[in-house]
């Protein structure tokens, strides 16, 4: 058994120390932000903060977490600024994506509360939408950061 912090909560898991992250998150503690797309790290679906840090949880070993803080979607406020500008810039269409954009537009807007369009193309680089959507989801986090006008 090992014990890891998720969303504010101390929880009891039975996996493996070697047993990816995102497994844990999908299977153990039954939650549905997170989602398996590459298993490769390469397009952000699975994205989770890590001590306040994006993380890609396919690839992280249960073990290298220790105490650190896990943050999944479910974990962000129900009314957070970045899920509502994607919802007021129908940038979600399939919903793939949609977890770890919000993840790490919140991680960006934490570090960087008005970032240029170039600051945020930079940040978002490594997050696949299937669908195409980039200038709505660029639009959403300028509408999140105030940049633009609602």
């Amino acid at each position: 058994m090992a014990t890891i912090r998720v969303n504010g909560r101390q929880r009891e898991v039975p996996s493996a120390p070697d047993t990816p992250l995102l497994y844990v998150l999908m299977n153990d503690l039954e939650l549905k932000g997170p989602r398996f797309g590459c298993g490769l790290a390469q397009c952000g679906s699975c994205s989770v903060l890590i001590d306040g840090v994006e993380t890609r949880s396919c690839v992280t070993p249960l073990r290298s977490v220790g105490s650190k803080s896990i943050t999944t979607l479910e974990g962000l406020p129900a009314d957070n600024p970045v899920s509502r500008a994607m919802t007021a810039e129908q940038a979600v269409q399939c919903g793939y994506c949609f977890n770890g954009m919000i993840i790490k537009a919140t991680e960006l807007l934490s570090k960087n509360k008005k970032p240029t369009e170039p600051q945020i193309r930079t940040a978002m680089k490594g997050h696949l939408c299937r669908c195409g959507n980039y200038p709505r989801i660029l639009r959403a986090i300028q509408r999140a950061a105030g940049v633009v006008n609602a």
